[in-house]
């Protein structure tokens, strides 16, 4: 049995399309697109931002090591009006504490691993997204040649039938022909205008979900061949490979980590905390007896939870549940991964296959088409017959510029359905975006209101 990635390079060798596009000075190639997309889209870069505010999540949760410090400061005026006249007395008070949670049922130390599950979750779920948004460009920009292909099929239908038009009122004229033969030929040429009005407006929707997606208008769009980087040997080795690398499984399964530590987290409010606090007060003022003083304490605090109101049961209860349902997510994930590993590959062995037969029926409506038109010279058919073989010709064209664009399409969703469709992979001329370098930038920090880039 021959590979899929041997079928596809065979295509991509002896294929030529129908009709090319004019060829542009700066023609874009599939991989420009999605190497634009990649760095315009603005989903992708609100996807970007929110990772940066799940790294957030882990400093947050680094607080609870922490010192919480305090500062305090008082003033008290009081004026007495006394039979033996007026005194004015002062007071203030100024104070710092320190307080340092020691142990607290290691809620912080699983909130932090929580956090950090968080993080990586959201990075799987960033390249997710990526690899979302370079399929998209892959399939506008194979959306985008099929289109121009069939509008420039349709446009040499249109100017063929009106040569037919013109061969029939000619021989009407000279009264071998019949009134039917070119009321026949107009009604397809008005058909034919009709059909290419529309081709054209599916054209001008494609071009604007191509400028949505890449972030730039369509310049010198060309047939893409089926991808080939990274393409599997068998449907087996997708199929592992999926299971293995798709960003969504990840997800999944980071996020079954967060909800383990957040149930050892909420089992920690059952169990005793220890904490140490210090302050230091200044006194002063000419009230009592006048003499300032500092005073400075520290007082350690054990805190036994015995009944909360039943509150803490509950949240570990809860925790238990979304703990179980993100184990069945990660099972929802790898089932829905495998679906449409499979169905990916099917519809690309089944439009290489179209492929195939499209050159085929081509051929042989062309040579159909071309006997037609010799048999009417005689006689021995009629305009009809002319119209009929013609409308065979433009529907095998049609069908595989339909083909040629659900070939790129389903080798492109087959990469992304086994986490294969990025940058790296497919080698695009873009800088990557490294998640990795903001989580590091601020994982560790204490305080700052700046963000990483100045904001």
């Amino acid at each position: 049995m021959v590979s899929i990635v041997r079928k596809a390079a065979l295509w991509a060798a002896v294929s030529t399309s129908v009709l090319l596009a004019p060829h542009a000075v700066l023609a874009e190639t599939i991989f420009g697109a999605m190497a634009k997309a990649y760095a315009n889209n603005p989903d992708l870069n609100a996807a970007r931002a929110g990772l940066r505010a799940t790294d957030e999540g882990v400093p947050i949760a680094k607080s609870g090591y922490r010192p919480q410090v305090s500062a305090s400061a008082t003033g008290t005026l009081t004026r007495i009006d006394a039979e033996t006249g007026r005194r004015d007395t002062h007071d203030g008070q100024v104070g710092i504490s320190i307080t340092q949670t020691i142990f607290d049922g290691f809620q912080t130390l699983n909130n932090v691993r929580a956090a950090q599950s968080d993080v990586f979750s959201g990075r799987e779920t960033l390249k997710a997204n990526e690899i979302q948004i370079l399929l998209s460009a892959a399939q506008s920009y194979a959306n985008i040649a099929r289109d121009q292909q069939i509008v420039s099929i349709r446009r040499q239908n249109l100017a063929f039938l009106r040569e037919q038009l013109n061969a029939a009122q000619a021989r009407l004229d000279v009264g071998e022909g019949t009134r039917t033969d070119v009321s026949q030929a107009e009604a397809e040429l008005a058909n034919a205008q009709s059909l290419l009005v529309a081709a054209v407006a599916q054209l001008k929707q494609s071009e604007a979900v191509y400028v949505q997606i890449v972030g730039a208008a369509p310049t010198g769009i060309r047939q893409p061949r089926p991808a080939t980087k990274g393409m599997p040997r068998s449907l087996d080795q997708a199929v592992a490979t999926g299971l293995r690398e798709n960003p969504q499984i990840l997800a999944a399964q980071y996020n079954v980590d967060s909800a383990g530590f957040q149930v050892k987290s909420a089992e920690g409010t059952m169990l005793p905390g220890v904490v140490l606090q210090g302050s230091v007060t200044r006194n002063t003022g000419n009230s009592g007896t006048g003499i300032d003083d500092t005073t400075a304490s520290v007082t350690a605090r054990l805190e036994v939870p015995i009944y909360q109101g039943g509150a803490e049961y509950g949240q570990i209860r809860q925790a238990k549940e979304v703990l179980g349902q993100q184990r069945i997510l990660v099972d929802s994930a790898r089932a829905s991964v495998q679906q449409t590993v499979v169905s990916a590959h099917a519809q690309l062995e089944s439009a290489l296959a179209r492929i195939t037969a499209s050159r085929s029926q081509i051929s042989a409506a062309n040579l159909a088409l071309e006997g037609v038109i010799e048999e009417r010279k005689v006689g021995q058919r009629t305009t009809l017959d002319v119209l009929d073989a013609q409308q065979d010709v433009l529907d095998a064209q049609e069908s595989l510029a339909a083909a040629q664009r659900d070939a790129v399409v389903a080798s492109y969703a087959l990469l992304a359905a086994m986490g294969k469709l990025t940058v790296a992979v497919q080698g695009l001329q873009v800088a990557e975006y490294r998640p990795e370098q903001h989580y590091e930038a601020v994982k560790d920090k204490w305080f700052g209101l700046r963000t990483v880039d100045g904001r």
